[in-house]
Protein backbone atom coordinates (compact mmCIF):
# COMPACT_ATOMS: atom_id res chain seq x y z
CA UNK A 1 0.00 0.00 0.00
CA UNK A 2 1.11 3.56 -0.64
CA UNK A 3 2.29 5.71 2.25
CA UNK A 4 -0.69 7.41 3.85
CA UNK A 5 -0.81 11.04 4.95
CA UNK A 6 -2.62 11.26 8.27
CA UNK A 7 -1.66 14.85 9.09
CA UNK A 8 0.25 17.71 7.46
CA UNK A 9 2.50 20.27 9.12
CA UNK A 10 3.55 22.96 6.65
CA UNK A 11 6.26 25.34 7.82
CA UNK A 12 5.54 28.05 5.23
CA UNK A 13 1.85 28.60 5.96
CA UNK A 14 -0.14 29.03 9.21
CA UNK A 15 -2.71 26.34 9.97
CA UNK A 16 -6.28 27.65 10.14
CA UNK A 17 -7.97 24.44 11.19
CA UNK A 18 -7.64 20.68 11.13
CA UNK A 19 -10.99 19.09 10.33
CA UNK A 20 -12.06 15.48 10.27
CA UNK A 21 -10.34 14.95 6.93
CA UNK A 22 -8.99 18.30 5.73
CA UNK A 23 -6.10 20.47 6.87
CA UNK A 24 -6.67 24.13 5.94
CA UNK A 25 -3.87 26.70 5.76
CA UNK A 26 -3.91 30.46 5.44
CA UNK A 27 -2.31 31.96 2.31
CA UNK A 28 -3.43 35.60 2.26
CA UNK A 29 -6.54 37.72 2.81
CA UNK A 30 -8.32 36.19 -0.18
CA UNK A 31 -7.04 32.61 -0.35
CA UNK A 32 -6.48 29.45 1.64
CA UNK A 33 -5.05 26.01 0.94
CA UNK A 34 -7.20 22.92 1.50
CA UNK A 35 -5.32 19.63 1.80
CA UNK A 36 -7.39 16.45 1.84
CA UNK A 37 -5.54 13.94 4.01
CA UNK A 38 -6.06 10.20 4.19
CA UNK A 39 -7.81 10.48 7.56
CA UNK A 40 -11.07 8.61 7.86
CA UNK A 41 -14.00 9.64 9.99
CA UNK A 42 -17.02 7.51 10.79
CA UNK A 43 -19.89 8.31 13.13
CA UNK A 44 -18.21 11.74 13.53
CA UNK A 45 -15.08 10.16 15.03
CA UNK A 46 -11.68 10.41 13.34
CA UNK A 47 -10.31 6.88 13.20
CA UNK A 48 -6.65 6.17 14.00
CA UNK A 49 -5.86 4.43 10.69
CA UNK A 50 -5.78 6.34 7.39
CA UNK A 51 -6.64 4.93 3.96
CA UNK A 52 -3.64 5.43 1.64
CA UNK A 53 -4.32 7.72 -1.36
CA UNK A 54 -7.88 8.39 -0.20
CA UNK A 55 -7.27 12.14 -0.09
CA UNK A 56 -6.01 12.24 -3.67
CA UNK A 57 -9.03 10.26 -4.88
CA UNK A 58 -11.47 12.49 -2.99
CA UNK A 59 -9.81 15.59 -4.43
CA UNK A 60 -9.92 14.24 -7.99
CA UNK A 61 -13.58 13.21 -7.76
CA UNK A 62 -14.66 16.44 -6.07
CA UNK A 63 -12.75 18.63 -8.55
CA UNK A 64 -14.32 16.69 -11.42
CA UNK A 65 -17.80 17.52 -10.15
CA UNK A 66 -16.96 21.16 -9.35
CA UNK A 67 -15.94 21.67 -12.97
CA UNK A 68 -18.78 19.63 -14.44
CA UNK A 69 -21.47 21.49 -12.47
CA UNK A 70 -19.94 24.97 -12.62
CA UNK A 71 -22.71 26.14 -14.97
CA UNK A 72 -25.21 25.75 -12.10
CA UNK A 73 -23.39 27.78 -9.43
CA UNK A 74 -19.93 29.36 -8.92
CA UNK A 75 -17.51 27.36 -6.76
CA UNK A 76 -14.62 28.20 -4.46
CA UNK A 77 -11.85 27.54 -7.01
CA UNK A 78 -9.28 30.29 -7.39
CA UNK A 79 -6.83 31.08 -10.19
CA UNK A 80 -3.89 30.12 -7.96
CA UNK A 81 -2.37 26.65 -7.75
CA UNK A 82 -0.16 24.93 -5.19
CA UNK A 83 2.84 26.07 -7.27
CA UNK A 84 2.02 29.75 -6.61
CA UNK A 85 2.05 29.90 -2.80
CA UNK A 86 5.67 29.48 -1.75
CA UNK A 87 5.77 25.82 -0.79
CA UNK A 88 8.92 23.74 -1.09
CA UNK A 89 9.39 21.35 -4.00
CA UNK A 90 9.10 18.43 -1.59
CA UNK A 91 5.78 19.70 -0.21
CA UNK A 92 4.44 20.26 -3.73
CA UNK A 93 5.44 16.77 -4.82
CA UNK A 94 3.82 15.22 -1.74
CA UNK A 95 0.63 17.27 -1.68
CA UNK A 96 -0.19 18.43 -5.23
CA UNK A 97 -2.66 15.62 -5.96
CA UNK A 98 -4.64 16.27 -2.78
CA UNK A 99 -4.57 20.07 -2.57
CA UNK A 100 -6.59 22.96 -3.93
CA UNK A 101 -6.17 26.71 -3.46
CA UNK A 102 -9.58 28.27 -2.87
CA UNK A 103 -11.13 31.66 -2.24
CA UNK A 104 -11.92 32.64 1.33
CA UNK A 105 -15.68 32.81 1.78
CA UNK A 106 -18.19 33.06 4.62
CA UNK A 107 -19.50 29.50 5.16
CA UNK A 108 -23.18 29.02 5.90
CA UNK A 109 -23.95 27.28 9.22
CA UNK A 110 -25.96 24.50 7.55
CA UNK A 111 -25.32 21.46 5.39
CA UNK A 112 -27.57 20.89 2.40
CA UNK A 113 -28.49 17.22 2.19
CA UNK A 114 -30.40 15.73 -0.72
CA UNK A 115 -31.80 12.21 -0.53
CA UNK A 116 -32.94 10.22 -3.55
CA UNK A 117 -33.25 6.85 -1.80
CA UNK A 118 -34.44 5.64 1.60
CA UNK A 119 -31.38 4.57 3.57
CA UNK A 120 -29.42 5.33 6.74
CA UNK A 121 -30.99 7.71 9.24
CA UNK A 122 -33.74 8.43 6.71
CA UNK A 123 -34.85 4.80 6.76
CA UNK A 124 -34.83 4.74 10.56
CA UNK A 125 -36.87 7.93 10.64
CA UNK A 126 -39.37 6.56 8.11
CA UNK A 127 -39.86 3.34 10.06
CA UNK A 128 -40.78 5.32 13.16
CA UNK A 129 -42.80 8.17 11.67
CA UNK A 130 -43.54 7.56 8.00
CA UNK A 131 -41.52 10.70 7.37
CA UNK A 132 -37.92 11.73 6.75
CA UNK A 133 -36.96 14.91 8.59
CA UNK A 134 -40.61 15.94 8.80
CA UNK A 135 -41.35 15.26 5.12
CA UNK A 136 -44.26 12.87 4.53
CA UNK A 137 -43.52 9.88 2.32
CA UNK A 138 -45.81 7.24 0.83
CA UNK A 139 -46.59 4.13 2.85
CA UNK A 140 -44.99 0.80 1.99
CA UNK A 141 -41.53 1.96 1.03
CA UNK A 142 -38.72 -0.50 1.69
CA UNK A 143 -35.09 -0.22 2.69
CA UNK A 144 -33.19 1.44 -0.18
CA UNK A 145 -36.39 2.31 -2.06
CA UNK A 146 -36.03 5.05 -4.62
CA UNK A 147 -38.08 8.00 -3.41
CA UNK A 148 -40.89 9.31 -5.65
CA UNK A 149 -38.76 12.45 -5.94
CA UNK A 150 -35.57 13.61 -4.25
CA UNK A 151 -36.04 15.46 -0.95
CA UNK A 152 -34.06 18.23 0.71
CA UNK A 153 -33.20 17.59 4.37
CA UNK A 154 -30.77 20.16 5.81
CA UNK A 155 -28.70 19.78 8.96
CA UNK A 156 -26.59 21.91 11.22
CA UNK A 157 -22.80 21.76 10.89
CA UNK A 158 -21.04 20.24 13.88
CA UNK A 159 -17.53 20.98 15.06
CA UNK A 160 -14.96 18.16 14.96
CA UNK A 161 -16.11 15.54 17.45
CA UNK A 162 -19.68 16.79 17.39
CA UNK A 163 -22.75 15.42 15.63
CA UNK A 164 -24.67 17.10 12.82
CA UNK A 165 -28.33 17.61 13.68
CA UNK A 166 -31.12 17.21 11.16
CA UNK A 167 -33.34 20.29 10.97
CA UNK A 168 -36.46 21.15 9.03
CA UNK A 169 -36.66 23.84 6.38
CA UNK A 170 -38.32 26.30 8.78
CA UNK A 171 -35.34 26.02 11.13
CA UNK A 172 -33.00 26.60 8.22
CA UNK A 173 -34.96 29.75 7.32
CA UNK A 174 -34.55 30.98 10.88
CA UNK A 175 -30.78 30.48 10.62
CA UNK A 176 -30.02 32.07 7.24
CA UNK A 177 -33.21 33.79 6.06
CA UNK A 178 -35.89 32.63 3.62
CA UNK A 179 -34.49 33.88 0.29
CA UNK A 180 -31.09 32.30 0.91
CA UNK A 181 -32.62 29.09 2.28
CA UNK A 182 -34.76 28.75 -0.84
CA UNK A 183 -31.75 29.35 -3.07
CA UNK A 184 -29.68 26.74 -1.22
CA UNK A 185 -32.51 24.21 -1.49
CA UNK A 186 -33.16 24.85 -5.19
CA UNK A 187 -29.47 24.78 -6.17
CA UNK A 188 -28.86 21.62 -4.12
CA UNK A 189 -31.74 19.83 -5.82
CA UNK A 190 -30.46 20.88 -9.25
CA UNK A 191 -26.92 19.76 -8.45
CA UNK A 192 -28.09 16.39 -7.17
CA UNK A 193 -30.49 15.75 -10.05
CA UNK A 194 -27.91 16.48 -12.74
CA UNK A 195 -25.14 14.55 -10.97
CA UNK A 196 -27.35 11.54 -10.23
CA UNK A 197 -28.42 11.33 -13.88
CA UNK A 198 -24.82 11.46 -15.08
CA UNK A 199 -23.56 8.96 -12.49
CA UNK A 200 -26.29 6.46 -13.35
CA UNK A 201 -25.03 6.44 -16.94
CA UNK A 202 -21.66 5.37 -15.48
CA UNK A 203 -23.20 2.58 -13.40
CA UNK A 204 -23.38 4.45 -10.09
CA UNK A 205 -26.48 5.31 -8.04
CA UNK A 206 -26.04 8.40 -5.87
CA UNK A 207 -28.39 7.53 -3.02
CA UNK A 208 -27.83 10.78 -1.14
CA UNK A 209 -25.27 13.54 -0.79
CA UNK A 210 -24.47 16.73 1.06
CA UNK A 211 -23.38 20.15 -0.16
CA UNK A 212 -21.90 23.10 1.66
CA UNK A 213 -22.12 26.72 0.63
CA UNK A 214 -20.55 30.06 1.44
CA UNK A 215 -21.10 33.70 0.57
CA UNK A 216 -18.58 35.93 -1.18
CA UNK A 217 -18.04 39.63 -0.48
CA UNK A 218 -21.06 40.44 -2.68
CA UNK A 219 -23.22 38.03 -0.65
CA UNK A 220 -23.50 35.71 -3.65
CA UNK A 221 -23.92 31.99 -3.03
CA UNK A 222 -20.84 29.86 -3.77
CA UNK A 223 -20.36 26.07 -3.64
CA UNK A 224 -17.53 25.10 -1.26
CA UNK A 225 -15.77 22.26 0.60
CA UNK A 226 -16.14 18.99 -1.36
CA UNK A 227 -18.99 17.71 -3.49
CA UNK A 228 -20.27 14.34 -4.60
CA UNK A 229 -17.30 12.41 -3.24
CA UNK A 230 -17.35 8.98 -1.56
CA UNK A 231 -17.08 10.80 1.80
CA UNK A 232 -20.00 13.18 1.23
CA UNK A 233 -22.31 10.78 -0.62
CA UNK A 234 -23.64 7.24 -0.71
CA UNK A 235 -22.60 5.60 -3.97
CA UNK A 236 -24.08 2.25 -4.96
CA UNK A 237 -23.26 0.05 -7.96
CA UNK A 238 -26.38 0.18 -10.13
CA UNK A 239 -25.89 -3.36 -11.42
CA UNK A 240 -26.38 -4.94 -8.00
CA UNK A 241 -29.03 -2.56 -6.63
CA UNK A 242 -32.03 -4.34 -5.17
CA UNK A 243 -34.84 -2.68 -3.26
CA UNK A 244 -35.36 -4.10 0.22
CA UNK A 245 -31.69 -4.82 0.88
CA UNK A 246 -28.81 -2.58 1.90
CA UNK A 247 -26.82 -2.22 -1.32
CA UNK A 248 -23.08 -2.81 -1.47
CA UNK A 249 -21.36 0.52 -1.31
CA UNK A 250 -18.55 2.38 -3.05
CA UNK A 251 -18.16 4.75 -0.13
CA UNK A 252 -17.15 4.59 3.52
CA UNK A 253 -20.34 2.71 4.38
CA UNK A 254 -18.09 -0.34 4.05
CA UNK A 255 -16.11 0.94 7.05
CA UNK A 256 -19.29 1.83 8.94
CA UNK A 257 -20.63 -1.68 8.43
CA UNK A 258 -17.42 -3.15 9.85
CA UNK A 259 -17.54 -0.79 12.84
CA UNK A 260 -21.12 -1.85 13.56
CA UNK A 261 -19.83 -5.37 14.23
CA UNK A 262 -17.56 -4.13 17.03
CA UNK A 263 -18.25 -3.49 20.68
CA UNK A 264 -17.61 0.25 20.27
CA UNK A 265 -19.82 3.04 21.58
CA UNK A 266 -19.02 5.41 18.66
CA UNK A 267 -17.13 7.87 20.85
CA UNK A 268 -13.39 8.72 20.66
CA UNK A 269 -10.99 7.11 20.49
CA UNK A 270 -11.93 5.10 17.44
CA UNK A 271 -10.90 1.46 17.08
CA UNK A 272 -7.99 0.25 14.98
CA UNK A 273 -9.05 -0.90 11.50
CA UNK A 274 -7.52 -4.12 10.12
CA UNK A 275 -5.28 -3.72 7.07
CA UNK A 276 -7.52 -5.83 4.84
CA UNK A 277 -10.50 -3.57 5.59
CA UNK A 278 -8.43 -0.48 4.77
CA UNK A 279 -7.21 -2.04 1.52
CA UNK A 280 -10.74 -3.00 0.48
CA UNK A 281 -11.95 0.51 1.26
CA UNK A 282 -9.12 2.01 -0.79
CA UNK A 283 -10.20 -0.15 -3.74
CA UNK A 284 -13.79 1.09 -3.43
CA UNK A 285 -12.71 4.75 -3.43
CA UNK A 286 -10.51 4.15 -6.49
CA UNK A 287 -13.31 2.38 -8.34
CA UNK A 288 -15.57 5.42 -8.00
CA UNK A 289 -12.90 7.62 -9.54
CA UNK A 290 -12.37 5.15 -12.37
CA UNK A 291 -16.05 4.89 -13.23
CA UNK A 292 -16.78 8.60 -13.02
CA UNK A 293 -13.61 10.23 -14.33
CA UNK A 294 -11.69 7.72 -16.44
CA UNK A 295 -14.83 6.68 -18.31
CA UNK A 296 -15.97 10.24 -18.95
CA UNK A 297 -15.27 12.27 -22.02
CA UNK A 298 -14.20 15.72 -20.89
Amino acid sequence: MKTAIFETNLKNLPLITRGKVRDIYDIDEQHMLIITTDRLSAFDVVLPDPIPNKGAVLTAVSNFWFEKLSHIIPNHFSSLTIHDIGLSDDDIKLLASRSVVVKKLHPLPVEAIVRGYLIGSGWKDYQKTGQVCGIDLPQGLQLASKLPHAIFTPSTKAEVGGHDENIDFAKMVSLIGEPLAQQVRDVSMQLYTEAATFALEKGIIIADTKFEFGLNEQDELVLIDEILSPDSSRFWPAASYQEGTSPPSFDKQFIRDYLETLDWDKTPPGPTIPTEILEKSAEKYQEVARLLIDNSSK
